[in-house]
């Protein structure tokens, strides 16, 4: 059965390569807007969002008058993409560093998190790195106005919601509200899966918004030929159906739907579907 999709990709090279600052395009196209107070990124897994952020992050404390930034992650293993980094070795001016007293991603109670928090707004320390999570509880323990001269950049943005149940959601929209912080927004999709939007239009209006698509990431790759994909219907166990479809002779993502994903009852106890992506 023939892909549904065929697409042949420049092999350019050109999302990957670097200029004289040692910025990817997508970085370059970010650092382009850094005057911006509300950025909203939209790029693609691996395009550089975490680098992108420190180089915005750098020249806003060193040129803009940002005296803090904080970065907020949904998760500790995603913590790693801030690590301190020489961006100077690639042509920038300022390098990243981050205090490990303020890397509260690494173990260690909540409640000592949030003492460390607060002991950051009142130091000379330029950088925090923490979970959503340490966010929430210290912002609850702070005035609003210590983080009026702060950088707060959110990566996985789609966590937040601009439902009034949404914690995080609550904790931005105060921000914005009731102080005067630059925000960087950073997600690789925008949007949540369910009904609710990530921002209210309102909000959404504050920001400037840079977007780097899949297509621009995916044709600046230099050994990346083409993507397939197709669907193809089986009778059985999908296991004893991948034989018949795959080929081993090409990179393969294998989607097989979920049977709670609404699909008939038929498909759930025999018949499916089973989708390939080659590359």
């Amino acid at each position: 059965m023939p892909n549904l999709i065929e697409v042949n990709y420049g092999q350019t090279g050109q999302s990957t390569n670097t200029d004289a600052l040692g910025m990817r395009e997508m970085q370059a196209k970010v650092y382009a807007q850094r005057d911006a107070q509300y950025l909203l990124l939209k790029a693609p897994p691996a395009s550089g969002k975490s680098r992108a952020l420190m180089f915005l992050a750098l020249d806003r404390m060193h040129q803009q008058g940002i005296a803090k930034t904080i970065v907020a992650v949904p998760e500790r293993s995603i913590a790693a993409s801030f690590a301190p980094t020489r961006l100077s070795a690639y042509g920038f001016p300022y390098d990243w560093e981050l205090n490990p007293r303020y890397d509260l991603c690494s173990s260690g109670g909540e409640s000592s998190k949030r003492q460390q928090f607060k002991d950051f707004l009142a130091s000379d320390e330029k950088v925090l790195l923490c979970t959503h999570a340490t966010l929430r509880f210290a912002f609850a323990e702070i005035e609003s106005a210590a983080l009026d001269n702060v950088l707060l950049a959110i990566d996985e943005f789609h966590h937040v919601s601009a439902d009034s149940e949404n914690q995080l959601g609550e904790v931005l929209r105060d921000v914005i509200a009731h102080t005067e912080a630059h925000i960087v927004a950073m997600t690789g999709s925008y949007f949540r899966g369910d009904s609710v939007l990530v921002l209210s239009p309102e909000d959404e209006a504050l920001f400037r918004h840079v977007t780097y698509n899949y297509y621009e990431q995916l044709n600046g790759y230099e050994h990346l030929k083409s993507l397939g994909i197709g669907y193809h219907f089986y009778q059985g166990k999908y296991m004893s159906a991948i034989s018949e479809v795959l080929d081993t002779d090409k990179k393969t993502i294998l989607h097989i739907p979920s049977p709670n994903a609404g699909e008939s009852t038929k498909d759930k106890y025999g018949a499916g579907r089973l989708r390939l992506a080659l590359l």
